[in-house]
């Protein structure tokens, strides 16, 4: 390594070193120590595999050529072990063939030795902001069976399981409050595993989706001949779901002249279906939903107060993807690599330039948009790694609606500020010039939007 000095900036982040060469092993360690870097060495891949599960490192540094296992063994039982968990590559007998081969399986990084100092600091440093606060915990060491549907190791998203497995043992009604796109149905599910119920039915309807004049049908069921075109006797929702869950999404949709009725079912344990006087006892548990702030709906009297006490006994909050900015590796990995396409697709991740644009992304429509616009790239993708024009292409053909004028105003800022950056290299001094602002002042409006120049310097 060179000796420039090395700026101390990383706040005890985890690094894995992996080398046969004990000597360098040790001063590339103590050089990464001296910044504040949080360093274990490994003097073999085995011994490394070993190490991961209790250290849990943010990222992973190796040495190319080893014995038995070499570097490139080692990342593809990294890859397929902890998916988002970053590999650099070093290498004294580095080539072309080599580096291209590393990156195009997605290795985030490939040097050759004698390492420069900074260029090795400037894409470490890349490689921790890209995955902030992944861990290296695989999801299956979660274990339970409850939540395997829902991707995540963010902290806010962890709280929000944690309350999940905690009311799921209680029979109150829980209210499910998030915007669209983020993963009400995951959850309500998730309780309902969670709890005693699980092994009954578990029965979803969306209330927007059904028409007022048969809304009644649909949850309580009628009889022969009811209404035209009754030709049989049919079970409404809550009878199938009698002993397991129902869940009501989008409840704030619900007309007001129907919510009398399902505030009496709630009450007294029982169904009348259409046409018949004989009432049905049901035993069902409450999960409703909405994108909407049901407390605001029943003060303006468009939702029925004691229904809403009646139904928010519980209130769980979904965080935006945009407040879960770590997910967003793990999502991806987990997008590309479990579809629903006929033919798999020769994408295997995405280029570090795709992923900063997906993480700088506003996304108003949450999982299911990141969803819809990680198949869309997978589906036209035509080299391993996903290219940032291809992302950028999706997400302009993707806009599912309008935003509000204050969010479009914050989103054109942020993606204003982004390309200064980006046509700077990361050089405040320069985004500012080109700005026609003071430096002083750029650097609130980078401090406004959670934008660090750093990442966007180009090795």
């Amino acid at each position: 390594m060179t000796n420039k000095p090395i700026e101390n900036n990383f706040q005890e982040q985890k690094i894995l070193l992996v080398d046969d060469d004990p000597s360098l092993l040790k001063l590339l360690s103590v050089r990464l120590q001296a910044t504040g870097l949080e360093v274990k060495t490994a003097e073999s891949a085995s011994q490394a595999i070993a190490l991961i599960p209790s250290y849990h490192p943010q990222l992973v540094i190796t040495d190319l050529r080893m014995e038995e296992m070499d570097g490139l063994e080692l990342f593809n039982f990294l890859q397929k072990k902890y998916p988002t968990l970053p590999v650099i590559i070093l290498t004294a007998h580095g080539t072309i063939k080599e580096a291209v081969s590393a990156t195009r399986q997605g290795v985030f990084g490939f040097l050759t030795k004698p390492i420069d100092s900074h260029e090795l600091l400037e894409l470490i440093n890349k490689a921790l902001e890209l995955n902030k606060h992944v861990s290296s915990d695989p999801q299956t060491e979660k274990g339970a069976f409850w939540r395997e549907n829902i991707i995540t190791r963010s902290t806010i998203m962890e709280n929000l399981l944690s309350e999940v497995q905690h009311v799921a043992h209680s029979e109150v009604s829980v209210f499910i409050h998030g915007e669209s796109g983020t993963g009400k149905e995951l959850i309500a599910k998730a309780i309902h595993k969670a709890s005693s119920r699980k092994n009954e039915e578990f029965v979803a309807v969306n209330c927007s989706a059904i028409p007022e004049e048969l809304l009644e049908s649909e949850l309580f069921g009628h009889c022969k001949g009811a209404f035209s075109g009754a030709s049989a006797n049919r079970k409404g929702l809550f009878e199938v779901a009698d002993g397991g869950s129902l869940f009501l999404d989008e409840i704030g949709d619900m007309p007001l002249s129907f919510q009398v009725k399902l505030l009496r079912v709630l009450q007294e344990g029982e169904i009348r279906p259409v046409g018949t006087n004989k009432s049905i006892n049901v035993d069902v548990r409450i999960i409703s939903a909405s994108h909407q702030d049901l407390k605001q709906l029943a003060s303006e009297e468009r939702f029925r107060m004691d229904l809403y006490y009646r139904l928010n006994v519980v209130t769980l909050s979904l965080p935006r993807l945009t407040e879960r900015l770590e997910d967003i590796p793990l999502l991806a990995k987990h997008f590309i690599t479990n579809n629903d396409f006929k033919v798999q697709p020769i994408a295997k991740g995405l280029s570090s330039e795709a992923m900063e644009l997906l993480i700088a992304y506003s996304w108003p429509g949450n999982v299911r948009q990141f969803k819809n616009v990680i198949e869309h790239v997978c589906t036209f993708a035509t080299t391993p790694l996903i290219p940032v024009s291809l992302v950028e292409k999706a997400l302009q053909e993707k806009q599912i609606s309008l935003p509000s004028f204050n969010d479009a105003k914050k989103n054109f800022e942020r993606d204003y500020l982004v390309k200064l950056l980006q046509l700077a290299n990361g050089n405040v001094t320069e985004a500012a010039r080109l700005a026609k602002r003071n430096r002083t002042e750029f650097y609130r409006l980078l401090n406004r939007h959670e934008l660090k120049a750093a990442q966007f310097k180009t090795l």
